[in-house]
Order: C-alpha cells, then structure tokens, then sequence
C-alpha cells in the first residue's frame, strides 16, 4: 500500500526486547524499556523483522527504527522476564550491560535519582528519566554497543532512525554515536531525527539541530492552536522553529496524543486536515501518524495474552489508519509532484478557510470551518479543467486569467497539481 502511494518511508516501533510486564497487561511502553538489543521482540522475531525491512525495500519504502539507546528498563520494575526470555535486572544485562554502565547515585544531584528540573543540563543528562535506567553514554563501552545495534538494523537495510529521548544523553556522546553509524545499503548517512522537546542552551532544539533533524514538537503545538482556533496563523507556519531542513514535522505522535500536547487522532476531522495541511505545505519533512486505538493511555495495541501484537487490519476500529484515507492520500500525491516549490499565492479570510499555491506546480484550499465554503481563488496554474485529489468527481476549472471559482467542503480540502489537468 505505501509504496503504490507514494510514501517514501515507515517509522516502525522499537524493534528490539524488552520488559515484558508480570501483570498480564501488556501497555504500549514496554516496548520503550529495553531488556537487550536481540529482535526478538513484541512484534515478533529478527527473521520477520528483516523481512520486513526487505518486503518494504521491494516496494520502494525506506524503514526507519524508533531506537532507544538513552536508557534500559525501569528502576522500578521488577520483571525478570523479557519478550524473548532472556532474565535480567534493571542494571544487569548479561552479555551487554552491568551495573558499571549506568550512572549512579553519585552522577545525578538529585535525591531521588531522577531528573526533577527539565531544564537543569545534569539532570537531564545523568539521572533517570522516570525511573529508566540511565546508560552512561560517556562510556565508549555503551556507545560502542549502542553503534553495534544500530549498525546491525543498518546492515538489514533501514534507513535512519527516529532517536527516542535524545535530549537525555549529551550532544558530545550523540555526536559520538551518530559519528559510529555506518552507511545505509543505498552508500547514504543514515537519516537521524532525534526527540528534543523545547529547553534552554545546550537543551535546545536548535543545539541538537547541529547534529541532524529534531521532531517537529514546537510546530506540532503551533498545528493544535491554529486549528483549535484561526488557521490563517499558518500562513507563518514554522518561522522562529527549526529551520525547514531539519524538523520531521507532524500533527501528533504516540507521545503528544496521550498527553494532550497535540491535536488528537480522537478528533478524526481535524486530525486529517492538519495532516492534509502539512502535506501541502513546504515546512519541513512531513510524517503522516497511523496507528491504533486507544481508551486509557496505556492502552496496549491488539494484542494477544501474552502481549505479542497481532496483525493490522485497517478495517477494524481497533486501527487507526489514516495513512490509508483517501483524502491523506491525495495530499501525499500533491507534495511528490509540487516537490520543493515554494508557497505563493496564500490567501484566507482571516479564520478558518486557507488557500496557498506551491509555485506553478499546485494549488490547495483548506476550510476549517462547520460550513462549506465558495470563493474565487488565485491558483497559479495555466487554464484547463484538473481533477481534485481529495474528493472523487470533483473539478476545477481554472480560467485563462489563473483564478478558479471553488467550493471547499468543511472541514475539508480540494487540491488540484499539473499531474490533474484533464
């Protein structure tokens, strides 16, 4: 499906072992406390991971990993048990870790071993992030283990990865450990996006920026207050964020969705013409966020009893696959043809109806609104009738002069590129 539609890549969970909780209940984060680097995992085994990487390589979709190399399990848990049955504690991993590869008591300044000031650099850099064990990535024993995994997954063919809490290990070792990655398959640096959520100094995006992407997390805050209120705010989308070039821009991720930092999957409508809207925008590289329902925030995906997630089948509401939606597919089809074309011709009516060209490639209308709207725009495009890529039988004409009389749908979108002209 990905690769007929024009997606040029899929983020997929963390793919190595980890704590398998005691309960019976198996939430969505035990996938984020590591138990070692083996793939044998939640989702299943190496062998089904590697073909994964090679069914979506066959398709022409590259694989980034979300990897979690700032820490172990919890200090807290006391599972001995891992989804491969490997036994461990929270600071001993036989074969990778022992305790000497954590820090300790003496490394954090705070009582409880934890980071209590997300601003203060020592905190966030040398204790626990809630109660996870913290690796000590001064250590060119850790980093050199954590390269090895990481190299191993390159080895299979994935592209990049998505760094989980990056701004808990200091830019010196991520440098370091960014500078120990090999090559992708295809001869490329391996794309890196790493997880800075907004700090001072040394913390800041911008400091990690240096050393490859960062999510989009400022601009996805900047998505839910437009949207919530005026999107013709978005006619300044991303000035004073990350430079273009290296945000991984999006609307929510499984972290902002539960914590109410983002717009939410909850909130259908929106959340696909948010999407819509980054699509069709040319402010950084855009990610499209699928995945599954959910009530309470630990919520776990279909799982079977002893936590191994089953297969996706989009059509269950246990799934949310808004990659697969018609009308995200179409702006997925307008950003592959308008490419790095700049915006021109932005209007809006102050509130809630947009509309922006991108160069003489595309144009695009976005309502917010409960109502339909209709009103003539400039498009930017030669004349001819195109047909619109978000909704079936509908066309714009466009007229000699480059201006088109259009009805937009609320909460909807109509979108129209050369590659639609009749």
């Amino acid at each position: 499906m990905l690769g007929p539609n024009g997606y040029g890549g899929v983020q997929v969970a963390p793919p190595q072992d980890s704590l398998k909780l005691n309960s019976g209940t198996h939430s969505w984060w035990e996938v984020y406390q590591p138990a070692g680097y083996d793939l044998n995992s939640r989702m299943g085994s190496e062998a089904q991971f590697k073909s994964m990487v090679k069914a979506c390589r066959d398709a022409g979709v590259k694989v980034y990993v979300d990897a979690v190399i700032n820490h172990m399990s919890g200090h807290d848990m006391t599972s001995a048990k891992s989804y491969s049955g490997n036994s461990y504690t929270s600071t001993n991993y036989p074969g990778l870790y022992r305790a000497d590869d954590f820090h300790k008591a003496g490394d954090c300044p705070t009582a409880s071993g934890t980071v209590e000031d997300y601003d203060n650099a020592t905190q966030v850099h040398f204790c626990r992030l809630s109660n996870l064990e913290d690796l000590k990535t001064e250590s060119t024993y850790v980093r050199g283990a954590i390269d090895t995994y990481l190299n191993k997954l390159l080895g299979y063919g994935v592209s990049g990865f998505r760094v989980d809490a990056a701004k808990h290990i200091p830019l010196t070792d991520m440098k370091a450990i960014i500078d120990g990655l090999d090559q992708t398959v295809d001869g490329t640096d391996p794309y890196v996006a790493l997880e800075v959520f907004g700090g001072k100094g040394e913390l800041s995006q911008a400091s990690y920026a240096e050393l490859g992407s960062v999510l989009g997390l400022d601009a996805s805050v900047q998505l839910k207050k437009a949207f919530a209120g005026n999107i013709s705010t978005l006619k300044t989308f991303g000035d004073h964020l990350i430079p273009s070039s290296r945000s991984l821009t999006f609307v929510m991720n499984h972290d902002t969705d539960r914590s109410g930092d983002s717009i939410s999957y909850k909130d259908a409508k929106t959340a696909r013409l948010a999407t819509q809207f980054i699509l069709a925008d040319d402010y950084g590289t855009a990610q499209v966020y699928s995945s599954f329902a959910w009530s309470a925030k630990d919520d776990a995906p279909p799982s079977s009893s002893n936590g191994m997630v089953t297969d996706t089948d989009c059509s269950s509401s246990a799934w949310n696959c808004l990659d697969r939606d018609q009308g995200v597919l179409g702006m997925v089809a307008f950003r592959n043809t308008v490419g790095s074309a700049a915006v021109t011709n932005w209007s809006d009516d102050g509130a809630g109806l947009i509309s922006f060209s991108r160069g003489a490639k595309g144009w695009t209308a976005l309502n917010n609104g409960t109502s339909a709207k209709t009103q003539t725009f400039r498009t930017g495009l030669a004349a001819g009738t195109y047909t619109d890529l978000i909704t079936d039988g509908t066309t714009v004409k466009v007229g000699s002069d480059g201006q088109a009389s259009v009805s937009v749908p609320a909460r909807g979108a109509v979108a129209i590129t050369v590659n639609t002209l009749s």
